[in-house]
């Protein structure tokens, strides 16, 4: 669905939502949670939980974790200076029609496999071009490997001596240069813990995707369930103020 026949379709039926599924691509920040090897991870402690002196019960609990890690959003100043911080992002940036691009079975036989322009002309070549402010989420398959640190990162290793070992798939900087230059999109997202594929030294596919102002979405859940094509995302992570990134819950809507 083009962001056009989303408003159209909305118009006509008042309720853009009324027939359709809902799925969330988001993981819970637990113990679990997958972190880069050098972030600290997150911790949820309890402050209070219980009965109080008035008889009814509370709870409250705090957090802390690194901006990045889990279901999460880039922000372009993270790899590009002057670009947008986290709340300085459009909200309408941050939704749109999305297209799946689905290299798993290349992905899964080579764990340091690039996602290639080609396999962007393969989708376009199947359902045309890339739709103006699409949300582009690529599936690699690796999301069935959560929350399995080595599967999923190549490596259980913690620390700086671990990031030699990470290998997992990413997008190749000649396609994010073509996805930021040649296509309107609005974001790119994947299920993997990085937009650079593991043995990346100079995450020139960030660097390339934030000089143009391109938020990216890292560990993705469920990109098995979205089609390749028709529905409509809508990420929303937390407002950090002047944040590089931070946690993420992100929505697909898929008409019936």
């Amino acid at each position: 669905m083009t962001l056009i026949s989303f408003i159209i379709f909305t118009t006509m039926t008042g309720d853009p939502f009324s027939s359709g599924t809902w799925i969330d691509l988001s993981y819970s920040f637990d113990r679990e949670t997958i972190y880069w090897p050098t972030a600290s991870p997150f911790s949820h402690e309890t402050e209070f939980e219980g009965k109080t002196e008035a008889g009814f019960f509370y709870s409250a609990y705090k957090f802390s974790a690194s901006e990045h890690g889990g279901t999460h959003l880039d922000a372009p100043v993270h790899f590009a200076e002057g670009k947008h911080t986290v709340d300085q992002i459009p909200i309408n940036k941050l939704m749109g029609p999305v297209a799946v691009i689905d290299v798993e079975s290349l992905a899964m036989v080579n764990r340091d496999y690039l996602v290639t322009i080609s396999d962007m002309e393969k989708w376009e070549a199947k359902f045309g071009r890339l739709p103006a402010g699409a949300i582009v989420f690529i599936r690699t398959g690796y999301g069935s490997f959560w929350p399995d640190r080595e599967k999923y990162l190549g490596t259980a290793e913690s620390g700086p001596a671990a990031v030699p070992h990470l290998h997992f798939p990413g997008l190749d900087p000649a396609a994010a240069v073509w996805l930021a230059n040649e296509r309107n999109i609005h974001a790119v997202g994947l299920d993997t813990p990085s937009i650079d594929r593991g043995q990346s030294t100079q995450f020139e596919a960030h660097q390339a995707l934030a000089a143009q102002n391109i938020a990216v979405i890292e560990n993705l859940a469920q990109l098995d369930q979205v089609p390749l094509s028709g529905s409509y995302s809508i990420i929303l992570p937390m407002k950090i103020g002047g944040g590089s990134g931070g946690p993420a819950r992100v929505a697909v809507w898929i008409p019936n």
